[in-house]
């Protein structure tokens, strides 16, 4: 008895202390929230930009949201509205000197990185200076590398120059071995988004898109790099061929960088552009502490009423409330109703970042779309991913603009309900066995095989729906219905192709929308708000929790986190989807 208890109070105290450690986890967090004071800026600094952090759309304020388990310290991702806005700051920040382009590896899509470059080009017009240095570099971060006046890389480094390349993982063989038949139904020859499933390899109509859309993108980069680095095209496809950029000699005798240096040496560089004495340490100013920084006179909100609202919309599309990194329909919906009712509102620019998902949330946010735009100026800006049900919500604007690398299209609809039957019975050893009033009361059921009459069904839902789809884009858009379904079929297209085809009417980033959408509403003196607005710390810390498994999850897996998450996807997604192919990969 007495072994009894001492084990019983031992467990509770491990319990106990645990319940500690969690409460003063928090309490640390609420207080470093609260301690978010402004940040003076001395004379002759440097803005020492890292980057290594995933950069999102806008970023959350719920410190639970990129929590690092492995460090068990938050790790916030980087919201690409506030890095804009402090690039901006900088150029007009007369203590900011130049910017250090400290980069490895970038965790980002090639729209944002190309919304980045272009800031920091707008940066350079002031005159001051950027130089870019890495341990070694990512083909995404020598991209942006490429704006700096100088790029250097560790002796021992290097630059992964070698192309595009795009992969994605198929798990039919994965399936048939436990005992699971996806049963796919779609409309579109190239609607790819279940191929994962039910094939081993790319389709020859979903390699043609891939190798269509990777292209153009990679064009893009490369037209980009060429400008900058006074390489011809030919010369860049090249060195990527042969990847001539694997060590540092090679990397600098292509030009591809203008020195290689110990970091130490790097500061010796800052110290001659500063004017400063060699044993005085260089003042670089870290992102987060910059983001901190007051707003100089210039960029100070103006008092005017006229207000552009910015909807951001970027994650998976489900129906309910979402997150910051899912699109819930209703939550969207009520922030496009918000900014319409508004009167001080003048134009609305929504952002949108999707693959897709629920047809009918797709359908909810559509619907107030077309609202606002019947009201006010409506502008959509397309991030890296814009697709299927991203593309769906964004048909009615008045204008939409995308980056040349942003991944649009994916007109078409998809049905998956997985079979599971095999799984629970050979396997598992599970059966069952229902009692109904109706034919078609058990339709969805995961436990067998979809009847003809249900296959049937869904294979007319999807074709209305898909029929709706086009008529949608074709009214939005004003093009002939027979036109837009020629390049529907589930299409994916780059921004280029995607304006070629008038599937877009512009190319250019956030901040070009946010003008666009001024000159529209004929306002001059603006000032932006967000939406949806982001709820109190404590209900975010509240619903954080909810998050911890996934959070915990990804910090063990690393990059096998994506195959989970595709997984993960394929139980949630079961029904009718607009959703582009599940995760493609470009690297």
């Amino acid at each position: 008895m007495k072994q009894f208890f001492k084990f019983m109070f031992a467990s509770m105290l491990g319990v106990f202390l645990v319940f500690m450690l969690f409460f003063l986890l928090i309490i640390g967090m609420i207080a470093s929230v609260g301690k978010r004071e402004p940040v003076d800026v001395a004379d002759n600094s440097v803005l020492h930009l890292q980057l290594k952090t995933e950069i999102i759309d806008r970023s959350s304020d719920n410190p639970f949201e990129s929590f690092d388990f492995m460090s068990f310290s938050p790790s916030s991702a980087i919201g690409l509205n506030e890095l804009l806005r402090n690039l901006k700051k900088a150029k007009e920040d007369e203590n900011i000197r130049g910017i250090f382009l400290d980069l490895s590896i970038t965790q980002t899509g090639w729209s944002t990185l190309r919304e980045i470059r272009e800031e920091l080009t707008v940066f350079k017009e002031s005159g001051k200076f950027i130089v870019a240095y890495g341990d070694m570099m990512s083909q995404g971060a020598y991209y942006l590398a490429t704006v700096a006046d100088e790029i250097y890389i560790n002796p021992e480094g290097t630059v992964d120059f070698r192309g595009m390349n795009a992969e994605i993982a198929f798990f039919k063989n994965m399936l048939e071995k436990i005992g699971i038949d996806a049963q796919i139904i779609r409309h579109g020859k190239y609607k790819s988004a279940g191929e994962p499933f039910f094939l081993e390899s790319l389709s020859p109509e979903n390699r043609e898109q891939i190798q269509g859309f990777i292209s153009s993108i990679w064009n893009t980069a490369l037209r980009d790099i060429s400008d900058e680095r006074n390489i011809s095209i030919n010369r860049l496809m090249e060195i990527a061929d042969n990847f001539e950029t694997r060590n540092p000699a090679g990397a600098l005798e292509a030009g591809m960088i203008d020195g290689i240096a110990f970091r130490d040496e790097v500061m010796d560089i800052f110290r001659e552009k500063l004017d400063i004495e060699a044993d005085k340490k260089v003042n670089l100013v870290s992102y987060p502490k910059y983001n901190r920084a007051p707003l100089p006179k210039s960029m100070i909100p103006t008092r005017s009423r006229d207000k552009i609202a910015v909807v951001y919309a970027q994650g998976n599309i489900i129906m309910g409330e979402g997150s910051e990194r899912s699109i819930g329909g209703d939550r969207i919906a009520k922030a496009l109703r918000d900014a319409r009712l508004d009167s001080s509102v003048k134009a609305i620019v929504l952002r949108v970042n999707s693959g897709g998902g629920s047809a009918l949330a797709s359908e909810i946010m559509l619907r107030e779309a077309m609202l606002a735009a019947e009201e006010k100026p409506l502008i959509v800006s397309m991030g890296d991913v814009a697709a299927s049900g991203g593309y769906y919500v964004a048909c009615y604007a008045d204008k939409i603009i995308a980056s040349p690398g942003t991944i649009t299209g994916s007109i078409g609809v998809f049905g998956m309900i997985p079979n599971m039957q095999e799984l629970f019975n050979d396997k598992l050893g599970i059966t069952f066995d229902n009692v109904k009033t109706n034919e078609l009361a058990d339709l969805g059921s995961v436990s067998r095989p979809l009847t003809r009459v249900e296959r049937e069904i869904i294979e007319q839902e999807v074709e209305r729906i898909y029929d709706t789809f086009i008529n949608h884009v074709a009214e939005g858009r004003g093009l002939p219905v027979a036109t837009v379904d020629s390049i529907a079929q589930g299409r994916v297209w780059s921004g280029v192709d995607a304006k070629r085809i008038g599937l877009i009417d512009d190319l250019g980033g956030l901040n070009y929308a946010i003008v666009q959408a001024a000159e529209m509403a004929g306002i001059e003196e603006y000032r932006t708000v967000e939406y949806p607005v982001q709820k109190d710390l404590l209900e975010q810390i509240r619903e954080g929790f909810g998050g911890i498994e996934a959070r915990w999850l990804r910090s063990k897996l690393g990059d096998s986190y994506k195959v989970y998450e595709t997984m993960q996807q394929a139980t949630e997604n079961s029904g009718v989807l607009m959703r582009m192919p599940f995760d493609i990969y470009i690297e």
